[in-house]
C-alpha cells in the first residue's frame, strides 16, 4: 500500500510517499480503506522524533480516520463490507489501508461527508473524556478552555453548551476569538493581553471556574490555579509552552482542594478506548445528525500535500481541524 512517511525525523520536508506492507488482518479486526485522515500535534512531535508511537503499533503518522469497510477478520460481527466508519487509532493514518479493531469503529454519521468523519475522533474523544470522565463536568458549571481556537477547544466548547455550561476560552488573534464566539463560547480573551486570571474572576463573579483545559503547561500554571473554584480541576493535556514548573504554591492546592490531572489518550489501553469510543458515539451520534455538533475543518489537503498541511499547522494559523484526502 502506500502511505505518508519519511527516512528521519526533521521539518516538514521530510516527509513523503512510499510504499509499504498492508497492515495484518487479526481476528476481530476489520480492514478499513481510509478516505481521509487528519492532523494532530502529536504527528509534528512524532515526525520531528519526539513522540515515538506505542510499543507494536504502526510508525506511520495519523491517529484518526474515516473510511470504508473492505476486509473483515475472523470473528467480525458488527460491521459489513461497504460499510462507512470513522475511527480512533493509535498510529498508521497516513496510509491506504488501516486495521482497527471492530470495537473501536464508529459508523459515519449520515449527514457528513469522510472528510467531516475524519475531524472527529482524536479531538471530540479527548474533549469528551476529559469534560465527562476526569472533569466530573455538570450543568451550570464554567470551564476555561486554553487554545479555543484548536480541534479540541473547538469540540469542547460545542460539548459545553450542550450541557448548558458556561465556557471561558483563550486565543491569540480576533478572528479566533470571534470564532470560539460564534461557536457558542460566553467569553474569551486575547492572551496577549497578559494575565487571565483578572478575566475569569470577572467571568465567574470571584469564584472561579470548576474545570480548566490546558495545552500549554508550565508559563500558565499560577495562573491557572489562581483561576480555579473551590474542588476545581486542572486538566494538563499538552505542555507546548513548557514542561517544568516552579514555586508552585502548595499551600493554594489544599486550602482549595484542587486537583492537577494529567492526560493522554494515545497511552490509554484498547479496553479504555473501546469503551470510550462507545460511550461518546452513543451520545454524540444524534447531535451530529441533527447538527447540533459539528467538526470545525480549517483547511483539506491532498495527502500528497502533507508537508504543506504540516508546515500550515506549524504557523498556528488554523482554527479547527486540517485534514488530508487519501486519493
Amino acid at each position: 500500500m502506500r502511505a505518508i512517511g519519511y527516512d528521519h525525523p526533521g521539518d516538514p520536508s521530510v516527509l513523503k510517499l512510499i510504499t509499504c506492507d498492508s497492515p495484518q488482518l487479526r481476528p476481530n479486526h476489520v480492514r478499513v480503506a481510509v478516505r481521509a485522515t487528519a492532523l494532530n500535534r502529536a504527528d509534528l512531535l512524532q515526525r520531528r522524533g519526539l513522540y515515538p508511537p506505542p510499543p507494536g503499533e504502526s510508525e506511520i503518522l495519523g491517529l484518526e480516520m474515516s473510511g470504508v469497510v473492505c476486509e473483515l477478520g475472523e470473528g467480525v460481527t458488527r460491521f459489513a463490507l461497504g460499510d462507512k466508519v470513522c475511527a480512533l487509532l493509535p498510529g498508521g493514518g497516513y496510509s491506504e489501508e488501516v486495521v482497527v479493531h471492530e470495537d473501536m469503529l464508529a459508523y459515519i454519521p449520515n449527514s457528513l461527508s469522510f472528510e467531516q468523519a475524519a475531524a472527529i475522533p482524536e479531538v471530540f474523544l479527548t474533549a469528551y473524556s476529559n469534560l465527562f470522565w476526569l472533569g466530573q463536568f455538570q450543568a451550570g458549571q464554567s470551564i476555561l478552555i486554553h487554545a479555543g481556537a484548536s480541534g479540541v477547544g473547538t469540540a469542547t466548547i460545542q460539548l459545553v453548551k450542550q450541557m448548558n455550561g458556561r465556557s471561558i476560552v483563550t486565543a491569540g488573534s480576533v478572528k479566533k476569538l470571534t470564532f470560539c464566539t460564534e461557536l457558542g463560547a460566553d467569553q474569551v480573551f486575547n492572551y496577549h493581553n497578559g494575565s487571565f486570571v483578572d478575566a475569569v474572576q470577572s467571568f465567574t463573579n470571584g469564584c472561579g471556574v470548576h474545570v480548566i483545559f490546558d495545552f500549554v503547561g508550565a508559563p500558565y500554571l499560577t495562573q491557572n490555579l489562581s483561576s480555579l473554584a473551590i474542588d476545581g480541576k486542572l486538566i494538563l493535556i499538552g505542555t507546548m509552552g513548557g514542561n517544568t514548573a516552579q514555586n508552585i504554591d502548595l499551600g493554594l492546592l489544599l486550602r482549595k482542594r484542587l486537583q492537577i490531572l494529567g492526560t493522554a489518550l494515545r497511552s490509554r489501553t484498547l479496553e479504555q478506548k473501546i469503551a470510550l469510543t462507545r460511550s461518546f458515539f452513543s451520545y454524540a451520534t444524534p447531535l451530529f445528525e441533527k447538527g447540533d455538533l459539528r467538526p470545525i475543518i480549517d483547511r483539506v489537503f491532498d495527502w500528497r500535500d502533507a508537508a504543506d498541511a504540516h508546515a500550515y499547522m506549524e504557523t498556528n494559523q488554523n482554527i479547527g481541524k486540517i485534514v488530508l484526502t487519501i486519493t
